[in-house]
């Protein structure tokens, strides 16, 4: 009888424990609350019950890049990686916090990777182009700009810099054009000053 008695009071104490999808829950709502660390807390124990749980491993490297622990978040990503090598997000992410760590190689590297896996997501040619810019290479960053503004024509971030871009080549009315089109689109008027003197 009393190892009846046990077993009864044991099993609602079961019942309460977290599974891995609430630990992900639960990390995500404080990831958008921007409580990182809270927020790797409750992916580390997703993780400890799924060790192959992509998007806990995923997340949790976008909170660590948050954090600006690139280091951290190119574990994550890798982890993500070697789950699904197809996680087209998995390497932009990591390509921006190479781009932190300033291993502008391994970033482009990882941008070309995404668009070899995926030719239509936008970020993975901006973010390219904002290297190619980074490095000087204007006229190769306006070509990735093009194609980001292509696929996604309200791409505020991709016409400002592209605007920026075309200001280093010389092209001033070209520049100002593009800061007015991303300021009509929301953006800032600052970019406005800069390039439409």
């Amino acid at each position: 009888m009393k190892k009846l008695i046990l077993l009864l009071l044991f099993i609602p104490l079961v019942s309460f424990g977290q599974d891995a999808q609430e630990y992900f829950d639960s990390g995500a709502f404080k990831a958008n609350s921007k409580d990182y660390y809270a927020a790797i807390s409750n992916y580390n124990k997703a993780i400890e019950q799924n060790p192959n749980y992509a998007d806990a491993y995923y997340n949790r490297g976008n909170s660590k890049y948050n954090l600006k622990d690139y280091s951290g978040a190119i574990s994550d990503y890798n982890k993500v990686i070697e789950l699904n090598s197809s996680q087209v997000n998995a390497y932009i992410n990591r390509g921006l916090a190479k781009g932190g760590l300033k291993d502008y190689s391994g970033a482009i590297n990882d941008f070309n990777k995404a668009i070899e896996l995926d030719s239509n997501v936008p970020e993975a040619y901006n973010n390219r182009g904002d290297l190619k810019y980074t490095l000087n290479d204007y006229s190769g960053a306006i070509s990735d700009f093009n194609k980001a503004i292509e696929l996604s024509p309200n791409y505020v971030t991709a016409y400002s810099n592209r605007g920026a871009a075309k200001y280093f080549l010389g092209d001033l009315n070209g520049a100002c054009a593009d800061a007015r089109k991303a300021k009509e689109l929301g953006g800032s008027d600052e970019l406005i000053k800069l390039l439409c003197n």
